[in-house]
């Protein structure tokens, strides 16, 4: 459920074969079961290639047929609809170069604020999608900041970071002896939220189980806690986060797709750092500013020369986050900088000189015979764990689960050694 190909100016081939355009695991395909190709007046032209069990349109078994956008044919015990391609809606870029904590003065990111300062005006819920660093909470702070809930509360709730069993009372509460250490009642980040925004983030990875109960609460503006029998008024604004295409959850049966819909009223894509590079010295002077080691009055040309130019020849994988910790890590082993083209950037791939990353100059862990042996080997340990770590949340794109699949640890443990280097928030170094 959910594939999907792209028809563009040629033919698409559909069937069971790996080399089909559109491959179909249904054993009732044949394996070159369909040609789709487009007619100049705009419709579409069928073409069934013998297919053992057929083609049906409208009930019917066809060789060959022309229909619509909007067909919904039948291959074997799969349908199919032929559908426009979705497209975006264009808004003048914002003339802001700030808005709540994100800064830039890119096109990409101006279109960005354009979008957020109108998500502001209403109160339709929200889907934020983009990589991990690209400031999901910030976009739904701002969302907050700027509309006419601003002075409700403004909740958090990061569906990955809890144990499954904790999430659903986290969400809807419970009530006193509800389970075991349930010693008193305790409201739910939907009540705690009532008047506000709630910010859920990570919302790929709110179990199965829950996906109706939260549908729910968005339907009904209501929730019952976790061993309750009566129901609690939420009047709250949801908006949603996860750091891929939520739509690819849906057709892999992780994500139910009427909860889908129902938060994806306003679907917006964050830019990553690296197709707004304009905007790192703009970035880095704020992330500067707020460590007090510029003025907040310093202009963007503070940000210059050499460090910049090497800046911007990275391809931040971990966005604003990971410059952040980069720029924090300079701040550290620079203690004596009187400005930035004083500060010594350490970035991943550079030659292991730099004392930010705790190896020697030909690469090689250092083993300090100085210390204590405790010390000695906590310091090596922290040193591999960085480096380990940081290179696997490269590889896996930022994704906690594939990384600990990949590394063959359990995804909270590893999610707490991320915030312990500093690559995810939440005690960040």
């Amino acid at each position: 459920m959910g594939q999907a190909a792209s028809l563009g100016g040629e033919t698409l081939v559909i069937g069971s074969d790996p080399i089909c355009d559109l491959v179909l695991r249904d054993p009732r395909v044949s394996r070159r079961h369909l040609e789709v190709s487009a007619a100049e007046d705009g419709r579409f032209i069928l073409r069934d290639l013998g297919s053992k069990n057929g083609t049906l349109f409208q009930g019917a078994a066809i060789t060959s047929a022309t229909v619509e956008a909007g067909a919904t044919l039948r291959l074997g015990t799969s349908f199919l609809r032929i559908q426009p391609a979705p497209c975006g809606f264009a808004l003048p870029p914002s003339e802001r170069r700030r808005l709540g904590e994100m800064v830039g003065e890119s096109l990409a990111i101006r279109e960005l604020f354009a979008v957020l300062e109108r998500a502001a005006e209403s109160e339709v819920t929200v889907l934020l999608e983009g990589e991990t660093g690209t400031g999901k909470e910030l976009s739904a702070q701002a969302i907050h900041e700027h509309g006419a809930r601003r002075r409700g509360p403004f909740v958090v709730l990061d569906c990955g970071a809890l144990p499954e069993g904790l999430v659903e009372s986290e969400l809807f509460g419970h009530v006193r002896g509800a389970f075991t250490g349930a010693l008193a009642a305790r409201k739910g980040a939907f009540v705690r939220a009532s008047g506000g925004t709630l910010f859920l983030d990570e919302l790929d990875s709110l179990p199965l189980r829950l996906q109706p109960r939260l549908l729910r609460a968005l339907e009904s503006g209501r929730v019952r806690p976790v061993g309750g029998d009566a129901e609690v008024e939420a009047d709250v604004r949801v908006v949603a986060a996860c750091q891929g295409d939520l739509s690819i959850a849906v057709a892999r049966g992780e994500f139910r797709p009427d909860l889908f819909y129902r938060l994806s009223v306003l679907r917006v894509s964050l830019p990553p750092l690296r197709s707004r590079r304009e905007d790192l010295a703009l970035t880095a002077r704020h992330l500067l500013g707020r460590r007090g080691f510029l003025p907040r009055s310093a202009p963007a040309s503070a940000i210059h020369g050499p460090n910049l130019q090497r800046l911007i020849a990275y391809d931040w994988p971990g966005n604003v986050r990971e410059l952040r910790n980069v720029l924090d890590r300079a701040l550290a082993i620079s203690p004596g900088a009187a400005d930035f083209s004083e500060l010594r950037i350490a970035l991943p791939g550079d030659p292991p000189a730099f004392a930010g990353f705790g190896v020697g100059a030909g690469g090689e862990l250092v083993v300090r015979h100085d210390l204590p042996f405790s010390e000695a080997k906590a310091q090596l340990l922290d040193v591999f764990e960085a480096r380990y770590l940081g290179e696997l949340f490269v590889r896996c794109e930022g994704n906690i689960s594939a990384a600990a699949r990949e590394a063959g640890v359990d995804r909270k443990h590893l999610r707490t050694l991320l915030r312990k280097h500093g690559l995810v928030p939440g005690g960040a170094s």
